[in-house]
């Protein structure tokens, strides 16, 4: 037997590409927070305008040093503005960008540029810099940190793609096409080389336009938001429904490796939602019953809801927020499916095992060897130069 399973509401319209995505939110809020770090123990916000004010020198910047359509910007960095901003420029600008693991072994580096044919790459800092062959086969390295001394002659500072450009800045692709593809996303891969996941405007947007019919996000939200943008939980589906709605995101400064320090920035930020693996809100759980005061911080009135994904999570660690009436929401997909294939509804009560419906425009068929089968707009283009595994 071969079972169906389609979403309750039709997809709506979709934006066609993330240069308009973006021009229409810095219209609808140019002065709400888009993006905040940590410096000096202190949030750093950036507006709407003054962060596409940032996208657009990039775009256009880019082009001086010879980056054309359809090239390819490979970025080995955590989490942190210039990502962001580089990352959106490249897609909104008509490029793909080909994030990987900020810590990457040398090897593993030199295999990924090689297989992804990318033209440039862009760098955190010293470390990552460190980590590149001496003859890397791009034409340009642009570096975040300020580097003193490099013996890589093709080494680019990043203020030199931030710096306001000489003459008129170009305009962001605005006419980029649905099935463009803008990002190329590694999968783990336990052996050989990762497969690359190519995907596009549509890919991404869509999902967000089935997103908007189940829940409630906007302007006035704020993600306490650590998880990595290199893979497809943090990179398409936290990131991009954050942007999407207009949302703030504010970077969780231990980027999720200590439960203290993420309470402590909890506690400046009071995130109305949360993203998050099964792990972490364990440990978080765990602290705030020893300390009754942090407890009534962490379970805040303004608190939406909760987004679990990736393992399942206890029905003691959901019930902590379902008894203070803090809806659990789970989903499940693929890096494949950008990612999100099903949502539980957040007016329901969460049961373990699970993972909801189709989003709006998903269409799943389970048959009884029980292989599960994904149709929708939200599914790749394809994997990069791996016939076979298509």
């Amino acid at each position: 037997m071969i079972h169906y399973l389609k979403p309750d509401k039709e997809l709506g319209n979709v934006i066609p590409n993330i240069a308009r995505m973006l021009e229409k939110n810095v219209i609808r809020f140019p002065n709400k927070i888009v993006y905040a770090e940590k410096i000096n123990d202190k949030y750093n916000c950036i507006s709407w305008v003054s962060f596409i004010d940032g996208v657009r020198n990039i775009a256009t910047n880019l082009k001086t040093f010879g980056f054309e359509k359809g090239d390819k910007m490979m970025v080995y960095s955590p989490n942190r503005l210039e990502m962001l901003q580089l990352e959106m420029a490249v897609m909104a600008g008509g490029g793909v960008s080909v994030p990987i693991f900020a810590y990457f072994q040398k090897e593993t580096v030199d295999l990924l540029v090689k297989h992804s044919d990318t033209k440039f790459i862009a760098v955190a800092g010293e470390l990552q810099l460190n980590r590149l062959s001496k003859n890397i086969a791009v034409e340009k390295i642009f570096v975040f940190d300020n580097i003193q001394n490099s013996t890589h002659k093709n080494l680019i500072p990043f203020h030199e793609l931030v710096k306001n450009p000489k003459g008129e800045k170009i305009a962001l692709d605005f006419e980029a096409k649905p099935d463009d593809i803008c990002l190329n996303m590694y999968t783990s891969g336990s052996t050989g080389i990762p497969k690359c996941v190519q995907l596009t405007h549509q890919n991404i947007l869509s999902q967000q336009a089935g997103l908007e019919n189940i829940w409630d996000l906007n302007e006035n939200d704020r993600f306490l938001s650590y998880l990595p943008w290199h893979h497809s939980f943090g990179g398409i589906f936290e990131r991009f429904s954050a942007l999407y709605n207009g949302a703030a995101i504010y970077l969780e400064s231990g980027y999720g490796k200590e439960p203290k320090k993420i309470l402590e920035n909890w506690k400046t930020v009071q995130p109305t939602l949360f993203f998050s693996v099964p792990l972490v809100y364990k440990l978080l759980i765990e602290l705030c019953k020893s300390d009754k005061e942090l407890e009534k911080t962490f379970f805040h009135p303004e608190l939406k809801f909760i987004f679990t994904a990736a393992a399942s999570l206890p029905k003691n660690i959901s019930d902590e927020f379902e008894n203070r009436g803090i809806p659990v929401m789970e989903g499940w997909g693929l890096t494949e499916t950008s990612p999100c294939c099903t949502i539980t509804d957040p007016k329901m009560k969460r049961e373990t095992g699970i993972v909801g419906k189709p989003i709006p425009g998903v269409e799943i068929r389970i048959v009884d060897d029980g292989e599960i089968k994904v149709k929708g707009p939200n599914v790749m283009k394809g994997y990069y130069k791996n016939d076979e595994a298509n």
